[in-house]
Formats: structure tokens, C-alpha cells, sequence
């Protein structure tokens, strides 16, 4: 299968790309600089590509059979690189007839907000992530509105623990059993195993432990 990732040098991306590769795709990876990516493989393409150009972000995805986007920004920065440039995939997307997308979102977004620790719902989230769940809201509504075959993945808070495979995944946003976090390596094990499964097409599944 080929697939391109956009976002790929951030700690998400970087897990798409080599799992990608360990099973087998031929990936493509876009990322603003190139030089941040220094896996070597043979199946593996890297491709300095901004995903505010449109003409960058088509040159991408044309002739591919699937997009996989981790875009992401610090909790703190103001711009709209995640929703615009969510934008721009899917544009190009269209243009070309590619229909499987696999994009990054986060716990808490949309009706998943029951879900989210205290901490997160009245003090972070308010406070401190105020912007890039804006950003999030944003690109989730492009992506709903998309003519693309979409899965909006949404992890809990990020942790550096090892790819375990085993992790809750499209629970009830009333479940109050799940922690609220999971590893950087498990949401891309998730968000692969998407590329062999429909049961979340045109869905927005949590994924924590």
C-alpha cells in the first residue's frame, strides 16, 4: 500500500513512519524540513512539503492510496497549521480521488469531552490548551464535511511507553474506566491498523487505556 504522512517529524509522525515500514508500505513522508528525518529505508520517500502550499500538499498525495495525518502544533502556539492544513489534504484529496484519511485528533474533542480527567476539562483544557482544541474542533469539521472516507482518531494524553497493542478503543464518551492516556507508539499502531478495516469509517474513535 501506498501511503503519504503528513506531520511525520513529530513524536506521532515519526511512529507512523516506522511502523509503516515494518509492515511493509511504501510511505511517504512530508514534512516542512526533510532534514529532521533521518530513517533510511528503502520503501521510504521523504518529501520537503509545507501543508500550507497547496501545490506542495497535492504533489504529495497524488497517486497515493491513503493519507495518514499527525499534524500537530506546541500547546501554545497561535496558528492554524493543524486546521488549515487539514484543509489542504483534503483538497488535494478530492482533487485527486484519494479516499482514505486517517487523521490525528485528541480526547476530548466534540462529544468525547465527558471523557477527559477533571484536571483537563476545567483547568488545562480552559487555561492552557484553549487554542489547539480550538484548532482541533476546526480540523475535525473539515474533515466531517470532507467526500473522503475518514477516521478522526482521538488519543488521551501522550505517554512515551512502549507499542503494546492492547489499549481501549472506540469506548462510550461516558466510560469512566479509561486513563486518559496512552503511548505515542500504540496511537500509531491504531491509526495503521485503520488502513485494513472500515469499522471506523466516518467515525471518531477514542483510543486510551
Amino acid at each position: 500500500m501506498k501511503i503519504a504522512i503528513f506531520g511525520s517529524t513529530g513524536s506521532i509522525g515519526r511512529e507512523l513512519v516506522e511502523q509503516a515500514l515494518n509492515k511493509g508500505c511504501s510511505v511517504t513522508a512530508a514534512a516542512r524540513n526533510p532534514s529532521k528525518i533521518d530513517v533510511k529505508h528503502k520503501n521510504l520517500r521523504v518529501v520537503g512539503a509545507d501543508v500550507m502550499d497547496q501545490q506542495a500538499v497535492e504533489a504529495v498525495v497524488a497517486q497515493q492510496d491513503a493519507i495518514l495525518s499527525a499534524l500537530g502544533t506546541p500547546a501554545l502556539t497561535r496558528n492554524t497549521t493543524r486546521s488549515q492544513g487539514t484543509l489542504h489534504i483534503i483538497q488535494a484529496m478530492e482533487k485527486f480521488g484519494v479516499r482514505r484519511l486517517i487523521s490525528l485528533s485528541s480526547l476530548g474533542i466534540g462529544d468525547s469531552r465527558p471523557n477527559l480527567p477533571a484536571l483537563y476539562k476545567y483547568i488545562l483544557v480552559p487555561i492552557l490548551l484553549r487554542q489547539g482544541f480550538a484548532e482541533h474542533e476546526i480540523q475535525e469539521s473539515y474533515v466531517k464535511q470532507s467526500n473522503t472516507d475518514w477516521t478522526l482518531v482521538r488519543p488521551g494524553a501522550y505517554t512515551n511507553g512502549p507499542l503494546t497493542g492492547v489499549y481501549k478503543q472506540g469506548f462510550s464518551v461516558t466510560d469512566a474506566n479509561i486513563k486518559a492516556k496512552i503511548s505515542r507508539a500504540d496511537v500509531a499502531d491504531f491509526m495503521l491498523k485503520q488502513l485494513d478495516t472500515n469499522d471506523y469509517v466516518g467515525k471518531s474513535p477514542g483510543v486510551s487505556y
